[in-house]
This record gives C-alpha cells, sequence and structure tokens, in this order.
C-alpha cells in the first residue's frame, strides 16, 4: 500500500511538474518598452476595471474608460485576454486602474502579456507626460535592446535600450523616464523629462 501510495505521489509530481514547465514555455516574451508599446499598439487607453467575466475560451474585463492616449475615435467599455496565463492572458485586479495598450479585433480590445499593462500607480510622472505627446513623435525611432554592451547600432534611427534587463525590464532609467525621439538631423537619441539624472 505504501509503495501504491509513493508510486501514485511520483506520477502526480511528475505531471505537476510537467504541467508548470509547459506552462512556462507556452507564453514567452520580452517586456517592451513603454514607448515601443504605445507605437505599436492600435488603441491605449487609461481605465478602471469594474467587472469580470469568462467568455468562450477568454476573459472579459468590464472597465470604466478614464482617458484615451490612441485611437481616440471609439469608446472602449471592455478588454478581452486570453484565459490563462499560459496562453498570454493577463491577470487584473476589480476596482484598480491601469495602462492598457492593446488591439482592436472586430471592434474588441484584447491585451496580452507581452504587452504593455501596468497599474497606472506604478507609472513614473515621466511616463505619464510621455503617453500625451513624446511616446507619439518617436514612432519613427526604433528601441533596439541590448542585452550586453558594447552593442552596435545599425541605423541612426535606433537607441539602444541597455537597461532591460534590470528587475521586470521596465523598472530602468531608460523604461521610467526616457523616450527614444529624432533631432534636428533625423537620427534619433534619448531624451530624459522629470528625472533628476543627466541623459
Amino acid at each position: 500500500m505504501t509503495r501504491y501510495v509513493g508510486s501514485c505521489f511520483f506520477t502526480v509530481f511528475v505531471l505537476f511538474l510537467w504541467r508548470v514547465g509547459d506552462i512556462a514555455d507556452a507564453c514567452k516574451c520580452s517586456p517592451p518598452h513603454p514607448q515601443q508599446a504605445f507605437c505599436d499598439a492600435e488603441i491605449v487607453i487609461r481605465a478602471k476595471v469594474v467587472g469580470k467575466k469568462v467568455v468562450s475560451n477568454a476573459i472579459k474585463y468590464d472597465i470604466q474608460q478614464i482617458k484615451m492616449f490612441k485611437c481616440p475615435n471609439q469608446v472602449i467599455h471592455a478588454i478581452f485576454t486570453a484565459s490563462s496565463p499560459a496562453a498570454c492572458g493577463v491577470t487584473l485586479e476589480i476596482n484598480k486602474e491601469y495602462l492598457f495598450t492593446g488591439k482592436l479585433e472586430t471592434g474588441r480590445m484584447y491585451v496580452t502579456l507581452c504587452g504593455y499593462n501596468p497599474p497606472w500607480e506604478d507609472l513614473s510622472a515621466a511616463q505619464k507626460n510621455s503617453l500625451t505627446h513624446r511616446y507619439q513623435s518617436g514612432c519613427d525611432c526604433k528601441i533596439i535592446r541590448c542585452s550586453s554592451l558594447p552593442c552596435p547600432v545599425s541605423a541612426p534611427d535606433e537607441c539602444l535600450w541597455t537597461d532591460w534587463l534590470l528587475a521586470d525590464g521596465q523598472s530602468g532609467p531608460q523604461a521610467k523616464y526616457s523616450a527614444c525621439l529624432k533631432r534636428s538631423d533625423g537620427s534619433c537619441a534619448w531624451y530624459r523629462g522629470m528625472a533628476p539624472s543627466k541623459k
């Protein structure tokens, strides 16, 4: 009996590890720079989550839209995401405000773990300010991840993102305080705003 119980426990443990590995491998993506997320998104809004409902292999979060930063011709009343983190679904808290960057499909807004959907309170003052102008003006520039210095710059319209490996990838100064913007000569460079640092 003891051997049977031990065997069952071992089988369940192996299945658990397999499932954890499967979940971990199912959704893999590097965090985007807030500006890149803004530029790549079809719609960017600030909203408060007020309800949650499971609908056909997805989760529908009812929201109260507070401000539209991109795609101003549509009021969003709900956002949709995959039903589990393994499928890149986003888990949100009711009665909490977020910044959402997502795509529009058949009139619905969809968000994923691979996007940029932080709680509004986690944004720096510079990030909030950049949502209204700076990020949009830098969409002609490209933000390139650099995992180890030195990193080559292959074109003048590129900015190297050198601190993206810090913490969750979005806590470094280039994410919290910087925007990649065009200079007068057409090249792109990091510009800092509302932060006590040099560049």
